[in-house]
């Protein structure tokens, strides 16, 4: 591995993949429900809705998720390489309603 490689992977991403931070967020309880809730168009991001379950999100970004009986709104406030437990979840994201 070069040195430019490793420098890379030290980096703090700045997107991430929509159904991956939905589920670090823990939003959803598996990754498989969050791209399946994206790909459905459950979820809007900055009032678009996506279909894509790898549509990246960014910080600053807001996120509309439809859910069985509610709609949350948040703005997304960090994004992590691994899932964690919910304090850390909750740091990734502001909400908004």
């Amino acid at each position: 591995m070069s040195a430019g490689s490793r420098s890379l992977e030290r980096k703090s991403p700045d997107r991430q993949r929509i159904d991956k931070w939905l589920w670090h967020a823990r939003m959803v309880r598996t990754r498989g429900d969050a791209a399946a809730l994206a790909t459905a168009g459950f979820v809007r991001l900055n009032g678009k809705r996506m279909t894509a379950a790898g549509h990246p999100v960014r910080i600053g970004d807001v996120v509309t998720l439809a859910l069985d009986r509610s709609v949350r709104v948040v703005r997304v406030e960090g994004i992590c390489e691994r899932r964690g437990d919910a304090p850390s979840a909750r740091a990734l994201y502001r909400d908004l309603d």
